[in-house]
């Protein structure tokens, strides 16, 4: 527990009260996530997000409601550091850094330590140095999970992965990591380059780590141009592409093109690795385990299966956020977490298993990556999704994968059923919100139960009306001045392409 920057990933189990845990955790969702559900422009399962994109979860604090980079955005610094502002308020990273191994004075384990910073801020004011040294102390933890028992060697497999920190008042930062061995003679050290961004993009940053390392290969003096001319430059729009121009010496100037994704609220994720590590009855089991907001540890030796894994699972809470602990990777000083009692969505090397095991936990779905197995479990998870939709899910799954569809194809066959179970099961929330003459809104949520058919369906969202995923949702929905209305909910629906049979006399939906 040595810095503010990732104690909140922990602490909020060991808040007083329950309130505390979701005000601080749902804070730091609202600042990661939903900002990219908001400017979705993709085809296909971005129309059948219609209806909900309107009540998306946003941050409460920030000077503006339109767009990720200001709701996080560090306090004002001095002029010669300040980052730009664009019409899209975001810029791409706050740091580039170097982490590598370094002897400890006594005995012979590693210590991870920063070894190269860009930017160097100076001229801070005390406030904003105090933030930037805890940060800067809590990130090389996360850059080497596995503990300090490391030796020189001649052969390390790459890995690329991300860790996720939350601040005291919410406020999220991604840290983007490659981790190699550089380049030289006899045995060596690996060492890890991190970008800390407030954007998630993980597939456009993955480019940028290419570029870094390219380059670092070369020389640590050409790095400086390429991410300083990076920082000058606008973060794009969905769709949109920035192109650099940068030097190599001995290759001339070179022209690199970063382009977003069009569907831009699965740019975090790619959910190839939890395709090939489970099977699709194995992730409607996760998410079911998720939707009700219950413990759930991974374990893969790799930190690229790790982090790519959870962020997956988390993904398919879509347009719902995780608003509890999320640790992709947990370090090894940080492994008591499994002991929290509230809901966490954690990822764990597998060379921890037995610490794992070790120790009390209740109530956990511990997922092996590795095997496809499923190490612990509360029992009932195949049952928490009701079997007819469960059936839609695993159909839809089924049809069209095959190794000719790019990521984001796969990102979006595997997203729309969960989306579409969604808008099934709780699509009709805007009916039952009545408004007062100040414009609030207050939440029927009998009644709201009662318009589901299926006793299956009812008995499910009955369950899920009391989640955090599911308040935090309708909480914003409540506080929303501008809400569709019935006509335009409606033929929201219908351009959905989901299976939902409207009627048109009093714009309400036949639900399942």
């Amino acid at each position: 527990m040595r810095a503010a920057w990732f104690l909140r990933v922990v602490a909020g189990e060991h808040c007083s009260t329950p309130s505390q845990t979701f005000g601080s955790q749902l804070e730091g969702q609202r600042a990661l996530m939903p900002r990219r559900h908001r400017t979705m422009e993709g085809q296909g399962v971005g129309r059948a997000l219609g209806l909900f994109r309107n009540w998306l979860p946003r941050p409460r604090a920030g000077p503006s409601q339109n767009n990720l980079g200001e709701a996080v955005t560090e306090p004002e610094r001095t002029q010669d550091y300040s980052l730009p502002s664009f019409a899209g308020g975001q810029h791409f990273f706050e740091y580039l850094l170097v982490v590598s191994l370094k002897k400890k004075h006594s005995g012979d384990d590693y210590e991870p330590t920063i070894t190269y910073q860009f930017p160097k801020r100076e001229n801070l004011l005390r406030g904003q140095q105090e933030e930037e040294e805890r940060l800067l102390k809590a990130i090389p933890l996360f850059c080497f999970p596995d503990g300090n028992e490391w030796a020189p060697r001649t052969e390390y497999p790459r890995e690329t992965f991300s860790f996720v920190l939350t601040n005291v008042d919410g406020s999220r930062k991604i840290g983007y990591c490659r981790r190699l061995l550089p380049a030289g003679p006899g045995p060596r050290l690996p060492k890890v380059y991190c970008i800390i961004s407030c954007v998630g993009c993980f597939g456009l940053f993955s480019k940028i780590l290419d570029e870094v390392e390219k380059r670092h290969q070369i020389s640590m003096a050409i790095i400086y141009p390429f991410m300083q001319g990076l920082r000058e430059a606008a973060f794009p729009a969905p769709g949109k592409t920035v192109t650099l121009k940068s030097f190599i010496p001995d290759s001339g100037t070179e022209f690199i093109s970063l382009t977003r994704p069009l569907d831009s609220h699965l740019e975090h994720v790619d959910f190839s690795s939890l395709l090939r590590c489970l099977h699709f009855e194995q992730i409607i089991q996760i998410f079911a385990s998720a939707v009700l907001e219950r413990k759930i540890i991974f374990l893969a030796e790799g930190l690229s299966t790790l982090s790519q894994c959870i962020h997956a699972a988390a993904a398919l809470l879509y347009p719902f956020s995780w608003a509890h602990t999320y640790i992709p990777v947990v370090p090894e000083s940080l492994l008591a977490t499994v002991c929290c009692p509230t809901p966490f969505m954690v990822g764990v090397q597998t060379r921890f298993l037995q610490e794992v095991m070790d120790s009390p936990m209740e109530e956990v779905l511990l997922v092996n990556l590795c095997e496809g197995t499923f190490l612990l479990s509360v029992g009932d998870e195949k049952d928490i999704i009701p079997p007819k939709l469960q059936d839609d899910i695993l159909d839809s799954l089924g049809q069209g994968i095959n190794e000719r569809m790019t990521s984001e194809q796969v990102n979006e066959h595997v997203s729309g059923p969960f989306v579409k179970f969604f808008v099934k099961t709780v699509g009709h929330y805007a009916s039952y919100i009545k408004r007062d003459a100040n414009g609030q809104g207050h939440f029927q949520e009998r009644p709201f139960c009662k318009a589901l058919t299926s006793k299956t369906n009812r008995r499910f969202v009955k369950k899920f009306v009391k989640t955090q995923l599911f308040s935090l949702f309708i909480q914003e929905a409540e506080k929303s001045r501008n809400p569709p209305a019935g006509t335009e909910v409606t033929s929201r629906m219908k351009r959905s392409g989901t299976e939902y049979l409207c009627s048109g006399s009093q714009n309400r939906c036949k639900l399942y």
